[in-house]
């Protein structure tokens, strides 16, 4: 379900593995890596054992020499090939920035100069990234945060795989569940906060913006790497496909289910911010991450139900099952159960697994004798309301002022699901 590889010192190396193409392949697991700075991992420690284990034989570093020379390179190591490659040539300091500068115009902007300056070291990176490919080795590129230059490189990449923009969107946005610890970093090490409130931050309106002024500039992504880059796209493409992609599971483990405790919270949170990143990224305006914290669901726990779906033995999604709902709902008598944040683990989650978890939901409700299953969802989500209603809910009601806890109402449509 995360991504993110847990390290101590590293707080935003992540696996592309798992990625899907519309002609039903996805990116291989094990074999493209993108982190923050590899400069702070250390011989002797857990990290630098967690690190060798999985493999690594060529590591692409995006910074600046003089970064470098500050805050130190991945160690030397008789398995690895490093390449310095410097993508940006003009620098600029993002913590110095104003407070009220937009992310998204601003950095696609400098993610078009990167594109434009850096044409020898990122057609050198994806040179490189293809040698390992066909060597098969696994490889992993970064910059300092893991966010910038390390997503223009990963959208690049992914994009020749045949990753689809939305994906490539929601990949670089996912930066945005390290950001506490990148920032909490930058504090430490400079004893003071950033200027600019964006610090930090992957919104994922910023990689919209440059993908799509990449393509108004040069018409696509491979007129980009032919006529910029000054390589053959499509025998790139190919030769990526060929060693970087599989064929999809065309089989997958049975769901499994339990009840959550305390100790899933922080799990459950990640589940959430992760699963909102990715209706963002697809223009799906409903969570935002950082909404929900432990708390809510340890709440929702002792006042109700939370369940968890694995599939051979990878979390696949999770619900909330509530006995009343007034918020929405009014004063009911006890004649059904609420389902809220029916949420699946994005990409790694097995086919039909939201239908899978809202059956059981409803079976635990019949289980308690009571008739009907009940939800809601944003006024403004047709495509929820249309899923919903395909698994044979009615819209029964509007409730135009519901309210999140903290004083902000919004309209919901409410649906009703007899159950036999």
């Amino acid at each position: 379900m995360d991504r993110h590889i847990p390290f101590e010192a590293l707080h935003n190396f992540r696996d592309l593995g798992g990625y899907a193409t519309p002609d039903g392949h996805r990116v291989r697991p094990g074999r493209l890596y993108r982190a923050d700075s590899l400069g702070k991992l250390a011989e002797g420690t857990g990290d630098w054992t967690r690190f060798l284990a999985l493999g690594v034989g060529t590591v692409i570093d995006l910074r600046h020499p003089w970064e470098i020379e500050r805050r130190g390179r991945v160690p030397a190591h008789p398995s690895l090939t490093y390449h310095n490659l410097s993508i940006e040539h003009r620098p600029y300091d993002q913590a110095a920035l104003a407070a009220d500068v937009d992310p998204g115009p601003y950095l696609a902007e400098r993610y078009m100069e990167v594109a434009g300056d850096g044409v020898k070291e990122i057609r050198r990176a994806l040179e490189v990234v293809t040698e390992a490919a066909e060597s098969g080795t696994p490889l992993v590129f970064h910059c300092a945060s893991g966010k910038d230059r390390t997503g223009q490189l990963a959208a690049l990449v992914l994009g020749l795989l045949g990753i689809p923009d939305d994906t490539v969107v929601e990949d670089f946005s996912l930066t945005e569940l390290a950001a506490p610890a990148l920032l909490a970093d930058w504090r430490a090490r400079e004893g003071r906060d950033p200027d600019w409130l964006g610090f930090g931050r992957a919104p994922h309106g910023v990689m919209r913006l440059f993908l799509a002024a990449l393509r108004q500039r040069y018409g696509s992504l491979d007129a980009y790497v032919t006529q910029a880059l000054s390589l053959d796209a499509e025998a790139l493409r190919a030769t990526l496909r060929t060693h970087l992609l599989e064929p999809g599971p065309t089989s997958w483990p049975p769901l499994t289910y339990r009840r959550a405790t305390p100790a899933d919270a922080t799990t459950l949170v990640r589940l959430r911010d992760t699963a909102a990143l990715r209706q963002l990224a697809r223009g799906i305006d409903q969570w935002k991450p950082g909404e929900k914290d432990e708390t809510h669901f340890t709440t929702r726990m002792n006042e109700g139900e939370v369940w968890l779906a694995h599939s051979g033995g990878h979390l696949a999604g999770a619900w909330e099952l509530w006995w009343t709902d007034e918020a929405a709902w009014g004063p009911r008598p006890a004649d059904a159960g609420y389902i809220h944040r029916l949420m699946t683990a994005p990409h790694t989650a097995p086919p039909g697994t939201g239908r899978r978890m809202l059956a059981e939901a409803e079976s635990r409700i019949a289980a308690t004798g009571r008739p009907y299953a009940r939800l809601d969802c944003l006024s403004t989500n047709p495509r929820l309301r249309t899923y919903y209603e395909s698994a044979g809910y009615q819209v029964v009601g509007q409730q135009p002022a519901k309210t999140n806890g903290k004083g902000s109402p919004y309209a919901v449509t409410l649906l009703e699901k007899r159950l036999s």
